[in-house]
């Protein structure tokens, strides 16, 4: 596996290294020590799936307050523009975004390390993304940052095709109380 630093301390690109034949490709997507050796979150509690019908459909930004978690997110089916939001009071790049295309041609995931919140919009119809994740889902402490809100001027690639009510409704960075804005 290669890992890519971005520009948000902790995040990184995860891009398999293929090992191909005749008859396609193996590729390792994950492995607990290399994630360790890099200081990673190397915890797996739950994995998830993430199906979305329609092109244009926005999920997030979505995080887990008093329980921060770290995700390994990849694109099995489709393509999706998935963005990640630094929301650790202390960092340096805190408030800033990076967003990722993933997809099922160029297999990337993206590492989002706790303290960070995450979404994405997907750029295909039948779009499906994998998580891993380091802690338990739960409903009580989901949160999430409204995917349009100005402080953080998101550059979504597409316009909005579906969000659900509770996104639509999510407060703004400056609402949540991690800064004085």
């Amino acid at each position: 596996m290669r890992f890519i630093e971005t520009e948000l301390a902790g995040a990184f690109i995860v891009e398999a290294e293929r090992i191909e034949d005749e008859r396609g490709f193996f590729a390792r997507t994950w492995c607990a020590r290399e994630f360790e050796l890099r200081g990673l979150e190397p915890r797996l509690a739950q994995c998830s799936v993430s199906y979305n019908r329609t092109k244009g459909t926005l999920r997030g930004l979505h995080f887990q307050k008093g329980r921060p978690e770290a995700k390994l997110v990849r694109c099995t089916r489709g393509t999706a523009w998935d963005v990640i939001v630094d929301l650790r009071r202390d960092s340096p790049s805190f408030g800033r975004w990076v967003a990722v295309e993933l997809g099922a041609e160029n297999r990337r995931a993206v590492y989002v390390p706790a303290g960070f919140a995450h979404g994405f919009q997907t750029l295909s119809d039948d779009c499906e993304l994998l998580y891993q994740i380091s802690e338990f889902f739960d409903a009580s402490l989901a949160c999430g940052v409204r995917w349009d809100d100005a402080d953080l001027a998101i550059a979504w690639p597409l316009p909005v095709a579906a969000i659900s009510q509770r996104d639509r409704e999510l407060p703004r960075l400056a609402e949540l109380g991690l800064a004085d804005r």
